[in-house]
């Protein structure tokens, strides 16, 4: 059955004296999850566990970021995490440390056959 994007939602994550890229990751992705709910799902009821969800983490070093550790955040649905090049590294030369900012997108997808859904005829 096809499927079709139901949301898709944006995140933004750091962290600021660790320089942990993975720990930047999963707090975009928490600030992303905390932007949307799936009431949908329940008022259709659909299994959550039919949801596929890809997160695309965007950080200045994707090798040091644990796709694992980021798809355990999520409460639902078949993750399936990629990381890119992307979110930013802001140094701080008098402390001697680098901020690590990460970005989340996450985009949750249905099989849902367009032909079953029309919308309901006003009286």
């Amino acid at each position: 059955m096809p499927e079709k994007r139901v949301i898709l939602e944006m995140g933004t994550g750091n962290d600021l004296y660790g320089g942990d890229y993975t720990k930047a990751a999963c707090r975009a992705v928490h600030d992303a999850l905390h932007h949307s709910s799936l009431v949908l799902l329940r008022s259709l009821g659909i299994d959550h566990r039919e949801m596929r969800v890809e997160v695309t983490i965007g950080v200045q070093q994707p090798d040091k970021v644990v796709a694992a550790r980021v798809a355990a955040e999520l409460p639902r649905g078949r993750a399936e995490v990629t990381v890119v090049h992307g979110g930013l590294d802001v140094h701080d030369p008098e402390a001697g440390t680098t901020h690590i900012v990460a970005t989340a997108a996450i985009a949750a997808f249905l099989p849902i056959e367009a032909d079953a859904w029309r919308l309901a005829e006003q009286a």
